[in-house]
This record gives C-alpha cells, structure tokens and sequence, in this order.
C-alpha cells in the first residue's frame, strides 16, 4: 500500500487501537491475579469475560504458558491447574470487528526477574527502531542483542507478526534474532512484536497437548456435536483460534476430533523449550506511522 493511500484515521485503525486500548487494561488486570495458588481456568475465564465486559471479543484463548512452555497452553474445560513458584507467559488477544490486538507480558514467580528483564528490554529496543523502511531483520538484530546481553538466548523459531482481518498471523513476520533477508515495514502495517528469551537452546518444539484449535475450511460432517460445533466454530470465531473450552456443544473434545480427522480444524500444540529450563515473553501491538510507531497496547 503506497504511503498516500493510507488513512491512519480510519475506522479500521481506530478499531485497531479500541482493542488496543481494551487488551492493555485486561493485560495489567489479569497479571494481578497470577499468584501463587491461584486457579490457571479461573484466571483465563476471568479475562476472557473481561474483555467481552470492555467491549471486545477475545482474538484468541488466553495463553497461560509456564516455565518452559512459550506458547499455544490454555486450561482444559475442567482444568484444576493452579499457580506455584514458576514463570508465567500470558498472551492476550482482542479483536473489535475482527480487527486485532495482541499482548503478552511474564509474570515472574520463580525467583528468575533477570530473564523476564531480558525480553522486555529487547521489546523495548525493537520499538526504538520501527520506522517506515526499516528491514524486519534489523529489528530482529536488536532484540537478539539485548537478549544475548543478558546471558540468554532470543527463542528463534517464534517470531512476532502482522495482524489482518480475522487473520491473527499475517505477514510480515518480526524474527527474534538478526536476519539478512528481511521484509520492510511501510506506514500502516500493524504488527505484533514479541521477543521471547530462555536459558535453554532457544528453539521451540511441539508438546504432546492440544487445547486451542481454528478453522481450516468449511465442511460437512454427520455426526450432530460436530455439526453444532462447526456452526458456532463458523459464524462467532471464523478463522480465528478458539478453545475446546469454548465450544457450546456437549462432549466437545469428541467434535473436535471428528473435525480434525476431516481437516475442518487444525490444532495448535503447546510449543515448548527442553524441560527444566525457562521462557519470558514480551509482546505489543504496533501501527507504524510516518515517524515510527504507535503502541496499541500501551496503558
């Protein structure tokens, strides 16, 4: 899109910074209750009713990652997980109209400040370099530098992104390590950057759960709890992610896997580092403006 045809105004971009400014709110709120004891299911429902309360819809299931997880965990339907000594990634989305936002913030309870530190200041570093015509792989540089400074390693198979319509991952994608082939940003992208930080080897792998799904394509099945499922999977979330949780029909884990088997929804498993180590995550929501950025989800 050329520079002149994009009107920062418009309602698309005002909607854009709606879920901004709802998501910043529900970010500080929800990362009070994270405490030790306290309820993993509790916690994601309390937000995710938050942000309806506020005037959004959520874009995506809270994600409570611990400890080694970095992304793609949220409680099951009957989920009894409760909070101990560890470190907590939560990673919130809101849409208003479909247009989105999306945050993520650690919650330190492990006694590790230092690693949460490290990709909050590479956060940090990466928006001081946003502007119109910077290359992605610049910012990636920088938050690979303050990372390393720390004594950590950036996670470099997870990157941050652009946010569509209904389309929570769009190009561009923002790495979180220094790369030379690069996409340029131009006024108007709106970008998720969210550098992640571990004392392991910093690479991701698929985990043995799965309870966030999204729409693959429309479909047909026999089976009535699939069929109900899909209707509402179609017409409230369309192509965004949902959780079982979230599913109105009864026995919907057996759905889902109707669903799945007919390549209708496709799952999202939980992305984790090796055990035993640790994973921070800063994330915010950015318009790039004619001089830089604009931060979304900032209070």
């Amino acid at each position: 899109m050329a520079e002149s045809e994009v009107d920062l105004e418009s309602e698309q971009y005002e909607k854009h910074r709606e879920a901004g400014a709802i998501l910043a709110q529900v970010r500080e709120e929800t990362a009070e209750r994270v405490e030790v004891g306290a309820s993993h299911l509790e916690v994601a429902e309390w937000a995710e009713d938050r942000i309806r309360e506020l005037g959004g819809r959520p874009a995506f299931p809270v994600n409570i990652s611990v400890d080694e997880e970095a992304a793609h965990a949220t409680p099951s339907i009957d989920d009894e997980t409760t909070f101990g000594e560890e470190m907590i990634n939560l990673d919130i989305g809101v849409h208003v109209d479909g247009w989105l936002a999306d945050t993520a913030i650690t919650v330190d309870l492990s006694g590790n400040p230092e690693l949460a530190e490290a990709s909050e200041q590479a956060l940090e570093a990466a928006l001081d370099v946003v502007e119109p015509g910077v290359e992605t792989g610049e910012i990636g540089a920088e938050i690979e530098d303050v990372i390393d400074g720390y004594g950590y390693n950036p996670v470099v198979n997870l990157t941050g992104h652009g946010l569509g319509h209904w389309e929570q991952h769009t190009s561009p994608n923002i790495p979180n390590r220094a790369v030379s082939q690069g996409t340029t940003l131009e006024v108007g992208d709106v970008v998720a950057i969210e550098p992640f930080a571990t004392d392991g080897g910093g690479k991701v792998s698929e985990g043995a759960s799965e309870e966030i799904f999204s729409l693959e394509r429309e479909g047909t099945v026999r089976n009535r709890q699939a069929r109900e499922a899909l209707e509402q999977i179609s017409e409230e979330f369309r192509t965004l992610p949902f959780a079982t949780r979230w599913l109105e029909t009864d026995r919907p884990e057996m759905a889902l896997r109707r669903l799945k088997r007919n390549d209708i929804v496709h799952g999202y498993p939980v992305l984790k580092e090796d055990d035993g180590f640790l994973v921070s995550q800063k994330e915010h929501t950015i318009i790039v403006t004619e001089d830089g950025c604009e931060v979304t989800t900032e209070r």
